[in-house]
C-alpha cells in the first residue's frame, strides 16, 4: 500500500474498529451512531489493510486477540507505515497486566482499554485522543495530548506496574552438613527406567492440571465476557 486517498476538509473522521466479534462490532456501531464519526467495522486485520487505501484511518481500535495477525502487528504496521504513522492506535485485551502493556508500549499504541468495557467510555476516549471537544467546549491548546495516555502504565498511576526499589538479597547462609539417609535394600530399588517413566508421568499429570484451570478461567471469564456485552447492548438498544 503506497497511496492514500486524503479525507475531504470537513467529513467526518473514519474510526476503525477491528474484532472478530460480530456482537462487539454490532455494539461500538451503535455506541458511535449519534457522534460525528464514520465507523468502519472489520474482523481481521487483512480487511483492515485493504481498506486503509480506500478510507484513510483517523483512530484505529483493535482487538489483541484476533485469528490472523494479532492487534500488536497491526499496530505494529500502521506506526511504521510512512503515511499512517501518526494514527492513533487503540488496543483492547481482556487480561492487562504488566507483560500486555509493555508489549503495547513496544508497539507505540496510544491507548490499552481493558475488556470488557463500556461502550461509552470507548467513544469518550477516542473523542478525546482525537482532540474532538464537546460542543461549546474550547478547542484545546496544539500541544495537548503529546504524551501518550499509554504511558501512565509506567508511571505509576492506577492500574500501572511500576517498579519499586531493588530489594539487596540476602547473604547466603553457611552450608550445612545434612545426614544422608542410608540407601534402601537392593531389593526395594525400582529400576532405573521404571523411576524415570513415573517422574515424567508426573510432570504430564501436573500440566493437565495447570492447563485444565487455565480453560476453566477462562471459560467463566468468556461466559461473564459475554454477559456484560449483552447487557450494554440491550441498553443501548433501549435508548435508541
Amino acid at each position: 500500500m503506497t497511496d492514500i486517498a486524503p479525507r475531504e476538509p470537513g467529513s467526518k473522521p473514519n474510526v476503525y474498529f477491528i474484532d472478530d466479534s460480530a456482537t462487539m462490532r454490532e455494539v461500538v456501531k451503535i455506541a458511535f451512531r449519534r457522534e460525528n464519526f464514520n465507523v468502519v467495522t472489520c474482523s481481521d486485520m487483512s480487511s483492515a489493510v485493504a481498506l486503509f487505501e480506500q478510507t484513510a484511518p483517523d483512530a484505529v481500535i483493535s482487538d489483541v486477540i484476533m485469528p490472523d495477525k494479532d492487534g500488536y502487528q497491526l499496530c505494529e504496521f500502521i506506526k511504521q507505515h510512512p503515511l499512517l504513522g501518526g494514527t492513533p492506535v487503540f488496543l483492547m485485551s481482556g487480561v492487562v497486566n504488566k507483560q500486555v502493556a509493555e508489549r503495547a508500549h513496544d508497539v507505540k499504541a496510544d491507548e490499552l482499554i481493558r475488556k470488557p468495557f463500556h461502550p461509552q467510555e470507548l467513544v469518550d476516549r477516542v473523542k478525546k485522543l482525537l482532540n474532538r471537544p464537546e460542543p461549546g467546549q474550547a478547542s484545546p491548546p496544539s500541544n495537548a495530548g503529546t504524551a501518550s495516555p499509554l504511558s501512565k502504565f509506567f508511571e505509576g498511576a492506577a492500574g500501572s506496574f511500576p517498579k519499586g526499589p531493588a530489594i539487596p538479597e540476602p547473604p547466603p547462609a553457611a552450608p550445612r552438613a545434612i545426614p544422608q539417609a542410608p540407601p534402601p535394600p537392593a531389593e526395594m530399588r525400582a529400576p532405573a527406567g521404571n523411576a524415570q517413566e513415573l517422574q515424567k508421568l508426573r510432570m504430564d499429570l501436573k500440566r493437565l492440571e495447570s492447563l485444565v484451570k487455565k480453560l476453566q478461567a477462562d471459560l467463566a471469564s468468556e461466559r461473564e465476557y459475554c454477559a456484560t456485552l449483552e447487557s450494554q447492548l440491550q441498553s443501548l438498544s433501549t435508548a435508541e
